[in-house]
């Protein structure tokens, strides 16, 4: 495999996380100093990820991390903001590459893995299987990282109105129906500016107003109250994962 001209004994001390963005966007839009830069800038990070994965210091004439150097190349392609950390997506390229190098080494495939390799303007070679492979991994694990990060902020806003995870599983609803019944509730209540103001205010249901909107009795509404607050709280935040589950009509 030819050695990327651009690879130094001595790479570059790493710069400052800001100075890596600037250089990124640039390196995008075609700026080969840049890239060149970002690129030696991240080589040890390279080095360490090569390293992690072959389960040994891996010299820079050999053919993993040329792979891997390769993969960092494409990722800087391939990479979009709201994807989250560029390192992270990197990483997952650099690693996806070379868990295929070795696959398709053991199989010794009839059809090599660099048939699947496609060439950009700039007359790159970048594999459409291995990269949108390693763009839905690193998806996968953006997302949950996301829907945890969400569970723990619900988790407490709930305590602030006294529920908690354990007492839902123990007086939520246990049929779809009252299920159903217990989020109409709560989608009463957060269509109503008032209710939402006292419920918001008071970290608990406004049982007389609401009783007067609803068509289930005060006894319905008490015991159901854990499971309508969760959903009310759910409604009336920033939990856009998590909403999914009422918008499809299943039990929290």
């Amino acid at each position: 495999m030819v050695r990327l001209p651009f690879v130094r004994k001595r790479p570059l001390h790493k710069a400052p996380s800001d100075a890596l963005d600037a250089l990124l966007v640039d390196a995008k839009k075609g700026n080969k100093e840049a890239r060149e830069t970002l690129l030696r800038s991240y080589q040890p990070f390279v080095d360490r990820v090569v390293a992690q994965v072959c389960g040994r210091a891996i010299s820079h004439t050999e053919d993993e991390f040329q792979i891997a150097f390769v993969a960092m190349n494409d990722a800087i392609d391939r990479y979009e903001d709201e994807r989250g950390s560029f390192i992270g997506f990197a990483e997952t390229v650099m690693r996806r590459r070379l868990i295929d190098h070795f696959r398709a080494n053991e199989r010794q495939k009839e059809r090599p893995f660099s048939a699947f390799d496609v060439e950009d303007e700039e007359g790159n070679l970048q594999n459409t299987i291995d990269v949108d492979a390693s763009m839905a991994i690193f998806e996968a694990g953006e997302l949950v990282k996301a829907r945890a990060e969400e569970i723990a902020r619900y988790k407490e806003e709930l305590s602030l109105y006294g529920v908690s995870f354990d007492s839902l599983v123990i007086l939520s609803p246990k049929h779809q129906d009252a299920r159903a019944s217990a989020i109409a509730v709560a989608q009463i209540l957060v269509k109503d500016p008032l209710l939402t103001q006292m419920f918001v205010k008071s970290h608990a249901l406004p049982m007389k107003l609401l009783q007067s909107k609803v068509t289930v009795s005060r006894k319905t509404l008490e015991r159901q109250r854990h499971y309508i607050v969760a959903v009310t709280v759910l409604l009336l935040g920033d939990y856009e994962l998590l909403q999914g589950f009422v918008r499809e009509g299943d039990q929290l």
